[in-house]
């Protein structure tokens, strides 16, 4: 054991300190046990005294050992309540700790960790081409030479008032919000900014309205804050008002998707739309506007948001910038009403303080120069071919099996079962043949599900999608063929 480091490139002195400190922690070594000279240490050891010292002088300034003078190094006396009692001869290992009653309320659900599947037909995915590539690798270069007191300090908990403005003017002209760039709030994505909504808007006990089927991450959010979500039908002009005022009249939000309803793709008529807005206006609610993929229309004009209808400022309008570029992005906003935004900015700084600077200033340059606008008309006309390569191949390849859904907007679209069957039990089969999809009938809390499958189509080109759409296609037609020619 001679020399300053082992054969595995850890230092000497840190392997005596780690196998002395263990010896204190198990009670192996007691309080007030004398430990040996260095100079002992090190002839039993075969190590240098100097890695003894150097062990010795940690431990001391960690508070497991102390020196006395004259007489040598002890075990602390004061580690008592410290220090597990030794196992007995025999013993069953230690019991780990349960989990209190807060953390089993995280339960299991379906998170974005699949979205790290690289395989079709994963949600949530997108593609960048050569050009946004090379935009965003310049002006990344850029902010990192240009770093200045904004990047190295504090700033504004709403985020960099460049960003907020030049979202503004893009909201204004694209989605016909209504907003001044200081109700603008950065946030890590849609999920911080739906988690910051509910902790100012809603009470435990608070009744609230969600889409049935809908987003499953919202659900499981209300649920953490101990709200009461109430599961409203969702028909082919989006969430069913009427529906909403029948179960739950007097509850204090709603959380809807009206331009891409998910999952369903269906976008809220106008008639709802305004009989949204009344019955908030009516029972002093507010709604809660996910906006999660509305750069991604594919035929006519983009639809108008909800938020700009909303005479009243009851509309919190979220967004995310991780679908309209890349997930991993994090950048997400929100416009919040005047009369909330002090809370919901103050809850955004104990949450998180901050958004990082140095993105912040990536994505406002990207906007300024006119990188945004071009990459979503050619990402819109890539993932429109992308969506048409999908249907086509699915409705051709299993006509009598698959009713085929080819939205307008998003970047998913959904394949109905026209016959009972377990969609579940297809999502796990197409996974065994490297095949992601997802189950819609998950999405459902009190209406009678649907069976049939989601699949992601922005993150695949045309060349992967085909291929992969004929295999799941043969799977639904033929489960157990398609399993044996994988």
């Amino acid at each position: 054991m001679g020399g300053s480091w082992s054969a595995n490139g850890t230092a000497l002195f840190r392997q005596i300190y780690l196998q002395v400190r263990s010896a204190v922690l198990s009670g192996a070594l007691g309080p007030g046990a004398r430990l040996p000279s260095s100079r002992t240490m090190a002839a039993r050891l075969g190590a240098a005294r100097a890695s003894v010292v150097t062990a010795y002088e940690q431990l001391l300034t960690e508070g497991y050992v102390e020196a006395r003078a004259g007489s040598g190094t002890f075990v602390s006396s004061d580690l008592i309540g410290l220090v597990c009692a030794a196992p007995k001869r025999g013993g069953a290992i230690a019991k780990p700790a349960l989990a209190p009653a807060p953390a089993r309320e995280f339960a299991d659900f379906e998170r974005a960790a699949a979205q790290t599947e690289g395989r079709p037909f994963n949600t949530g995915r997108t593609l960048i081409d050569a050009r946004t590539m090379e935009a965003w690798r310049k002006l990344t270069h850029q902010a990192v030479r240009s770093l200045g007191a904004s990047d190295l300090g504090y700033t504004d908990p709403r985020g960099l008032i460049e960003l907020r403005q030049h979202l503004c003017d893009y909201l204004k002209t694209a989605r016909a919000v209504r907003c001044d760039p200081r109700q603008i709030v950065i946030t890590a994505g849609t999920q911080q900014a739906i988690d910051i909504a509910i902790r100012v808007l809603l009470a435990p006990g608070d009744e609230v309205w969600v889409e049935d089927p809908g987003y499953p991450l919202t659900h499981a959010q209300l649920l953490l804050a101990q709200a009461r979500p109430c599961p409203i039908p969702v028909d082919d002009q989006g969430i069913v008002v009427a529906a909403g005022m029948r179960v739950a009249p007097r509850a204090r939000a709603a959380f809807v998707t009206p331009s891409h309803q998910f999952p369903t793709g269906v976008a809220l008529s106008m008639g709802r739309r305004l009989e949204l807005l009344a019955w908030a206006r009516e029972h002093d609610a507010f709604i809660v506007e996910d906006d999660y993929t509305s750069e991604f229309r594919y035929s006519g004009p983009p639809l108008a948001s909800l938020q700009g209808l909303d005479q009243d400022e009851r509309v919190i309008y979220v967004r995310t910038l991780n679908k309209a570029l890349f997930p991993g992005l994090r950048i997400g906003y929100a416009v919040v009403p005047q009369a909330l935004l002090s809370a919901f900015a103050n809850a955004r700084y104990l949450m998180d303080r901050q958004p990082p600077t140095l993105y912040q200033n990536v994505v406002a340059e990207f906007l300024r120069q006119g990188h945004f606008a071009a990459h979503i008309r050619r990402m819109r006309h890539m993932y429109r071919d992308q969506r048409d390569a999908l249907a086509e191949t699915l409705t051709s390849r299993a006509p009598e099996h698959l009713t085929v859904v080819a939205p307008d907007q998003g970047m998913h679209l959904v394949a109905y079962f026209k016959e009972r069957v377990s969609d579940v039990e297809v999502e796990t089969a197409a996974a065994r043949i490297g095949i992601i999809v997802r189950a819609i009938s998950r999405f459902y809390q009190a209406v009678p599900p649907r069976s049939g499958l989601m699949l992601g189509f922005s993150g695949f080109p045309r060349q992967l999608i085909i291929p992969a759409a004929s295999r799941l296609a043969a799977l639904v037609a033929n489960p157990k063929q398609a399993s044996r020619t994988r």
